[in-house]
């Protein structure tokens, strides 16, 4: 994940004070609760089922609890309490700066929000966050990391200023292919990715992913592009790359390096996480000069 906010980089930060929201679930169309919570430092983002036990509500935001990924990320504890669409809030998170919370909810899926980041991200902004007194680390990026399946890959590259490259290419004839690289400073995310739209809202499903039972890779029927009133230019790269800012943020640091995606996907987001992870184990095992050859670093930023 990567912090934009270029005013809370050093500390930690949650939020101010509860903020409500409420709508129809992602997926399945009930009326979803929700409250985000401030939580203690080094808290990370947490999940809390209100509609079960207690003791079996909770659900860390971790790559390392992510349960499925064929049409959103969907997160689960040891006890099959599970939530899914997490990343659109998370991204929203993330892009305001806030570092830990808690997100309680009042069933199994996140409020389909506007479909977009922007307005939970404006009210965040306008509750306002506390600094908290211990500091951020940032996950350094110090070698390439890659992860492939398919045709779909992501590579995490070494760079001091977060940049997110994200190549889209439709199996659609009707859409031209989009490429768009953007730097995750001074409030990039808010303005020219937050607001994105999906183009598969119509269907709930990732338009160009063929592994989802029943697509064959088509955009949805029931979407008219001349009718599609587009936000921006490349808006559908730009969702995508606000769907990998989500994910990324399961990673629980911020990333400072270079992410390019190759037909973006929550799948193919989770395997690069696994190869991070994994591989920083693997060099730590091994105890091959880990000061130098370990793909991340941990420090203060």
């Amino acid at each position: 994940m990567f912090f934009s906010n270029p005013e809370r980089g050093r500390n930690q930060y949650t939020l101010a004070a509860p903020v409500d929201y409420s709508g129809a679930g992602l997926l399945g169309g009930k009326r979803v609760s929700m409250t985000l919570l401030p939580a203690a430092a080094d808290r990370g983002i947490r999940f809390r089922r209100s509609d079960v036990d207690f003791d079996r509500s909770a659900i860390e935001a971790s790559w390392k609890n992510v349960v499925d990924t064929r049409t959103c990320t969907v997160l689960g504890n040891d006890y099959g309490t599970t939530v899914s669409g997490v990343e659109i809030l998370l991204a929203a998170l993330r892009g305001c700066g806030v570092d830990n919370a808690i997100v309680e909810i009042d069933g199994d899926e996140l409020p389909l929000l506007d479909g977009t980041c922007a307005t939970i991200m404006s009210i965040i902004n306008r509750i306002g966050l506390q600094r908290q007194d211990l500091p951020r680390l940032g996950l350094w990026i110090e070698r390439p990391i890659e992860a492939r399946l398919g045709e779909r890959y992501a590579i995490l590259n070494p760079s001091t200023i977060p940049r997110i490259t994200v190549n889209v290419e439709f199996n659609d004839p009707t859409i031209e292919p989009e490429c768009l690289s953007l730097e995750m400073i001074d409030h990039v995310f808010e303005r020219e990715v937050g607001p994105a739209r999906s183009l598969g809202l119509a269907g709930l499903v990732d338009p160009f992913d063929t592994d989802v039972p029943g697509r064959t890779g088509l955009l949805d029927d029931r979407i008219d592009l001349g009718k599609w009133r587009l936000r921006y230019h490349e808006e559908f790269a730009r969702y995508k790359m606000l769907e990998c800012f989500g994910d990324l943020a399961l990673a629980g640091s911020a990333i400072f390096g270079h992410l390019f995606v190759h037909q973006p996907g929550h799948r193919v987001t989770l395997a690069l996480l696994q190869a991070l992870f994994i591989h920083d184990r693997i060099v730590q095992d091994h105890g091959e000069q880990a000061l130098q050859a370990k793909l991340r670093s941990m420090r203060p930023h």
